[in-house]
């Protein structure tokens, strides 16, 4: 099995590179990636029929940039090409040029295997593995549909409805008026009509979204909630409703221009010209097919084709888990960085017997666990870079890497109980504590306090303390402590010193009990 793979998505409007390094387990990180936009289906109206030659040179310069990075990393590339690929005319003189010009065989897909991919990437994403999921992604050229669960998909459709290709039909000049949106969304109406009645026969459990339409939706839509989530602009498993699409929908079609356009807080400039058609599919999608909100993917095409490769490979261990990709992404961080795992593995394990046996006090749900189980995994991940200030490293760390499966909040969340598991706790000029939503910060509360007395439980990192028994009464928290019969005395030294927040959180003294 190949250690790096790359994958370039060949699309309507624009084209992708990632490289990554594939782990023996046949899990991946991405080490390298771009972006560019090229526009091959500009000037066609209707159907692709013609790749014109400038757009082809643009696309002949990207992909020789792109094979030089993927070569620089050592990686096998696979290039496949979507909707203005297939049908244009031209097709095969652009792949033959591609091939004999910059060393890129292109493959092209089907509509119906191109939702499969990018249903594939979404799995590796989104924890929607058990669910009926609706997948919807709109690129330049076509929007894919496609119903899935558990990895299987029971239906796909390929429509030629994107966001460049009715640009050239509606919007040729850029500039809107009320007729062009009517028109716009009459034909949308009339395209959805077999999809959308279709789907909502089936009850699908949830929607998610991917690629640029969407994305740029939500980063608009998150601008607008900036004061709620971070400037970071990750936007994995970010959810939006269907009024915030609309109150976004006003906001495009009121701008008449692409250069008015290009000042809406969150949209790339790049996309101005082009977004209101893709925000009419999207909300036009949301009136026929009856949603209440969607979930983002950031992974997509190219992610699917890389599992896609793998899984091809036939190779063992080469089959990336779907299933439980929160797990997977937390398990992958763990291995990239060097510190005490197995102290943190068994830190967490106290930290989710005392989180058990608390329930009536601390009226957390499952979820939280899991927060609870990721930050107590991760804790120490900061010692790779130092000792000193670990539990700051380690904020950095979880921050700043691809947790899988997790939203924007909740990477925040577990980065901050990670954070606090010792030394300082929150204050007022915390600025990351500080910029969490008030039910997210009672939860990083909570659960750092918990963590903070279990990790001061193991302070030799011996495993001294097994079992903890929990009993509540009115004025205390009693630990029963099952140990080794090794002295406990430095362990509960420490916790002495790091109790206090623990105590303060749920207004009990803290005993412990041999």
């Amino acid at each position: 099995m190949k250690k790096t793979l790359a994958a370039i998505d060949i699309g309507t409007n624009s084209f992708h590179l990632i490289v990554v390094r594939v782990n023996e387990r046949g899990n991946f990180e991405i080490i390298d990636r771009e972006k560019e936009v090229i526009r091959l289906g500009e000037g066609s109206a209707g159907d692709i029929k013609f790749i014109k030659e400038e757009a082809i040179q643009r696309a002949l310069i990207t992909l020789a940039r792109f094979k030089g990075i993927a070569d620089s990393h050592g990686a096998k590339v696979r290039a496949v090409a979507t909707s203005a690929v297939r049908e244009a005319h031209n097709r095969n003189d652009f792949i033959n040029r591609a091939l004999s010009e910059c060393g890129v065989e292109i493959e092209i897909v089907s509509g119906n295997e191109e939702a499969r991919l990018i249903y594939l990437g979404i799995l590796k994403a989104v924890p929607v593995f058990e669910k009926k999921a609706l997948v919807i992604d709109i690129g330049g050229g076509s929007t894919e549909f496609l119903l899935g669960e558990k990895g299987e998909y029971r239906y796909a459709l390929s429509l030629k409805l994107g966001a460049v290709r009715l640009t050239q039909k509606f919007f040729p000049d850029y500039n809107v008026t009320a007729s062009r949106v009517k028109e716009c969304r009459k034909w949308i109406e009339g395209e959805l009509f077999a999809v959308s009645k279709y789907a909502r026969k089936e009850h699908f459990e949830l929607s998610v979204g991917s690629s640029g339409t969407i994305m740029a939706a939500g980063l608009m839509i998150q601008s607008r909630k900036k004061k709620e989530i971070s400037s970071s602009g990750m936007l994995n498993n970010f959810e939006f409703t269907r009024a915030q699409l609309f109150e976004i929908e006003e906001e495009v079609l009121k701008h008449k221009t692409a250069s008015e356009r290009g000042a809406i807080p969150g949209l790339d400039q790049k996309r101005a010209d082009i977004i209101p058609a893709g925000i009419i599919i999207l909300a036009q999608i949301f009136r026929q097919f009856n949603l209440k909100k969607m979930t983002i993917s950031e992974y997509a095409l190219r992610e699917g084709i890389i599992i896609d490769s793998l899984q091809k490979q036939e190779s063992k261990g080469a089959n990336p888990k779907l299933s439980n990709i929160r797990l997977e992404s937390i398990t992958h961080l763990t291995e990239i960085f060097k510190f005490d795992y197995e102290h943190c593995a068994h830190v967490t394990n106290l930290s989710l017997q005392i989180f058990d046996q608390m329930k009536e006090l601390h009226q957390l749900d499952n979820m939280c666990r899991e927060y609870l189980e990721a930050a107590g995994r991760l804790h120490d991940i900061g010692y790779h870079i130092s000792h000193s200030d670990h539990h700051r490293h380690s904020h950095y760390i979880i921050m700043n890497s691809e947790l899988l499966g997790f939203n924007e909040n909740e990477v925040g969340i577990i980065a901050n109980i990670a954070r606090y598991h010792r030394k300082s706790h929150p204050k007022p000029n915390h600025t990351d504590f500080v910029a969490l939503p008030e039910k997210s910060k009672n939860i990083v509360m909570k659960l750092a306090s918990i963590l903070r007395v279990a990790d001061s439980l193991d302070r030799t990192h011996q495993k001294k303390v097994k079992k903890i028994k929990v009993e509540i009464t009115p004025k205390h928290i009693d630990f029963y402590l099952n140990t080794s019969s090794m002295s406990i005395d430095i362990e509960l030294w420490n916790l002495e010193r790091r109790k206090a927040l623990f105590e303060m959180v749920y207004g009990r003294a803290l005993r412990c009990k041999i």
